[in-house]
């Protein structure tokens, strides 16, 4: 297959590297990072040590069977946006948030799918990604129809040796991942730790908290996600990446604008009482703006 990925930072690299392992793959991002896989090819260390060789552009190609987009959730619409002048037969957002496949559907005339990916990956240097995780890829139609088009995707994956489920519920799988990433991303980022210092302590009972109110809104969007079974989920992620950072973590390390928008800040801003979203969200956001990385 033919596929482009949208967003060649950390996740965009590892998944397109892994894709790159059978099918002819464009990565689209920023030099020196793209211009050091065009000339020595992708090096894929951790916990999967590879070497491939994807095409590495910062400019997109006229057409594609299939593009990615992995940018962070406020540059969804500038993705969009690019993406019109290219001919794709369909779209997968791995993206944080529960709003990005709308906002792809308002600007590009094609078949957009949902997806979620557990790979840890950092894009430490030019031309190499370090693996911190083997996870899997779930995908699906994003209004729980099931699709041809997610079947064919989904078969390309697992042809890429990638661990990929075809699901009839990306709803609901949106926010449980919302829901995790709510209790694990900003705490870990406001109190400068990796995510085994969730396993217990007061830090976790404010990530469970988190969790628990991102549940409740997803509820409240007629979206069934019980509390037993997204605080299960939270455990199991802070279990599997125990040794890694957050990526909002490392956003503040390295002074970049987050993602808290499309994680807490979802909760935070809704109809609903979740007075811990609402202060990680606020906290965030101070921090962006005191260093002017909001826009």
């Amino acid at each position: 297959m033919e596929i482009l990925v949208f967003g060649a930072g950390s996740l965009g690299s590892l998944i397109g590297g892994l894709l790159a392992r059978d099918h002819d793959v464009t990565l689209v991002g920023r030099d020196p990072h793209l211009e050091a896989i065009q000339e020595s090819g992708l090096t894929i260390g951790g916990e999967i040590e590879q070497t491939v060789r994807p095409h590495g552009t910062t400019t997109l190609p006229t057409d594609t069977e299939l593009a990615i987009v992995t940018v962070k959730a406020y540059d969804t619409a500038t993705a969009a946006d690019a993406l019109a002048d290219c001919d794709c037969a369909a779209v997968l957002s791995l993206q944080n948030g529960i709003r990005n496949e709308t906002m792809l559907a308002e600007t590009l005339d094609t078949t957009i799918l949902a997806g979620t990916a557990t790979y840890g990956a950092i894009a430490d240097e030019p031309g190499h990604v370090t693996c911190t995780g083997v996870g899997e890829v779930v995908l699906g139609n994003p209004d729980g129809r099931p699709s041809d088009v997610a079947d064919r995707v989904g078969a390309a994956f697992r042809a890429a040796d990638i661990e990929t489920t075809v699901v009839s519920d990306m709803p609901r799988r949106l926010w449980e991942k919302l829901a995790v990433n709510a209790g694990i991303n900003a705490t870990t980022a406001l109190a400068r730790v990796q995510n085994d210092a969730l396993a217990d302590g007061a830090a976790r009972e404010v990530a469970r908290r988190a969790t628990r109110e991102a549940a409740r809104v997803a509820r409240a969007n007629d979206v069934a996600l019980a509390d037993e079974d997204t605080l299960s989920a939270l455990e199991g992620v802070i279990d599997a990446t125990a040794d890694n950072e957050s990526s909002m973590y490392r956003d503040l390390q390295t002074e970049h604008r987050t993602e808290i928008d499309a994680i807490n800040g979802i909760v935070a801003d809704s109809d609903i009482e979740t007075p811990v979203n609402e202060t990680l969200a606020a906290l965030i956001r101070t921090w962006e703006r005191e260093r002017n990385v909001r826009s």
